[in-house]
């Protein structure tokens, strides 16, 4: 896991950053859903995920907090 973000909006540009790059990148909900749609739609924090060969060089992308 690389980093987790507020949502799947979030997830989509920072994945789409990271592909641009060469680096495979997906994104999942975090089990910290504290939505009441839940159940009807993902929603709440994604966990962004890239292979562990492509850990360091997706740190270097991230923007600075």
């Amino acid at each position: 896991m690389l980093t987790v973000v507020s949502g799947t909006s979030e997830a989509e540009v920072l994945c789409g950053l990271l592909r641009s790059a060469g680096i495979k990148c997906a994104h999942r909900d975090t089990e910290a859903i504290d939505s009441p749609l839940e159940d009807f739609m993902a929603a709440g924090a994604q966990e962004i995920l890239v292979h562990q060969s492509d850990l360091e060089a997706a740190k270097e992308l991230l923007p600075e907090q």
